[in-house]
């Protein structure tokens, strides 16, 4: 699949979303939720330093996108880290989403303005397509493992994969050694390898798949994976999908016990490159997790979902909310989800002592990058076992987490250190 233009836009489920949940469980007037961001694109803010490192990636990739450029790199440039942006199209755009309820997004001025610039430009999305959009509401897949629940989306999301992973691991001796003991890492990549394989080779839309959900999880299957794992031996490589960032994740709780965890992406950083003129929306690419293979059930087709890499996390233990988790970062985040449901319900760590650990990833090649935080024994101890590590891995590959853990009298919040986030509470 292309990954830039308007092969890889897909009709665009977040305002829609945003407006779903609301409706089902918003206290405020949905346009007073918009406030901040209006103000924030009208006024300007300042950007981060990760931020800022990310944007100096966009000229040399959406280079040519005549309206990117205009409206997302002022002076021909990506800005400085302190710089003050300002985005009024995009403050307009939000203004009107926050009247209408999403409506013009999907049915009205903006939509037509979507439609009018893929006429023009070749793109296939029409009025028609975002006039027939529609919010699914799913039910969570999970897990047991560990003595607590872990709670993924269901597919076309790759949260599967971390569910595989942990059912995996929870046949193996994986708690024998501390959380960061060369052979509880290898037994992790391990079983993210098989995780892996099974989502590249089962995961689509849901209409579309040709093996269960509930197959992939059954206990026998996932005993027999486990089988084929040697402790003392890495696996031959496996498929696995394409990195990615551009993510942006919120972990939420209210005095009243309500917890959310809420993910979305444009994917890719900016997404597709193209901007929609007079708007300021710069539209996803997420196209690009469809398959060319006819063969596959993840072949792209109209009005199917692709593969997806976000994936909201959620951990309950006896039916009880415990653990609003995310972590952003492509393929990360399976792998991210993993690390962190093991550190804080097997090991037991509080959320910030979990985001500030050292972590392992397995890359797009399946190769393994360490952050340098682990100790040197690791690295010589997973080599000896057959790993292929990275020499010198990029800070990105690791992700960024937010935790909010329920505790008896309020909860404790997380923030990672490798992105811009905070943890904050009033």
């Amino acid at each position: 699949m292309p990954a830039l233009g308007w092969d890889s836009v897909t009709v665009p489920g977040a305002v829609s979303g945003w407006a779903a949940l609301s409706e089902r469980f918003g206290r405020l007037p949905f346009a007073t939720l918009f406030r901040p961001a209006i103000g924030y694109a009208r006024e300007g803010f300042l950007v981060t330093p990760h931020v800022a490192t990310l944007w100096a990636e966009a000229p040399r990739r959406f280079r040519g996108f005549r309206e990117f450029e205009r409206t997302y790199l002022p002076g021909g440039r990506a800005p400085a880290v302190g710089s003050l942006v300002r985005f009024p199209d995009l403050a307009r755009t939000l203004e009107a989403i926050a009247e209408t309820r999403g409506k013009t997004f999907y049915d009205g001025e903006i939509a037509r303005l979507i439609a009018a610039a893929a006429r023009a430009e070749g793109g296939a999305l029409t009025e028609d397509d975002l006039a027939r959009h529609t919010t699914s509401w799913v039910e969570p897949i999970g897990i047991d493992g560990f003595g607590a629940r872990l709670h993924e989306l269901p597919p076309n999301g790759q949260g599967l994969a971390a569910l595989v992973a942990l059912g995996i691991l929870s046949r193996l001796p994986i708690g024998r050694h501390g959380p960061d003991h060369p052979e509880t890492v290898h037994l992790q990549i391990e079983a993210m390898k098989i995780a892996f394989a099974e989502c590249h080779a089962h995961l689509a839309d849901p209409a579309n798949m040709r093996v269960a959900v509930e197959d992939l999880l059954a206990p026998d299957h996932l005993a027999r994976h486990a089988k084929s794992i040697r402790v003392d031996r890495a696996s031959d490589a496996r498929p696995f999908p394409p990195p990615d960032h551009g993510t942006v994740y919120v972990s939420a709780a209210d005095r009243d016990g309500g917890m959310v965890s809420l993910i979305q992406s444009n994917y890719l950083g900016f997404g597709s490159g193209v901007v929609v003129p007079k708007t300021g929306i710069s539209l996803q690419n997420r196209g690009l997790g469809f398959s060319l293979d006819p063969r596959h059930p993840n072949c792209v087709a109209g009005g199917a979902l692709p593969y997806h890499t976000i994936m909201p996390g959620f951990v309950t233990r006896g039916g009880d909310a415990v653990m609003s988790f995310g972590v952003m970062g492509g393929h990360m985040q399976p792998q991210g989800h993993v690390q962190l449901v093991l550190r804080t319900v097997l090991y037991n760590q509080n959320p910030q002592a979990a985001c500030d650990a050292p972590r392992w990833h397995v890359t797009e090649r399946s190769q393994v990058a360490l952050e340098p935080a682990f100790p040197p024994a690791v690295a010589k101890d997973l080599a000896r076992r057959g790993h292929r590590l990275v020499p010198r891995p990029r800070k990105a590959l690791f992700g960024g987490a937010q935790i909010v853990h329920k505790l008896a009298h309020g909860y404790c919040a997380a923030s990672d250190a490798r992105k811009d986030g905070q943890a904050a509470g009033s």
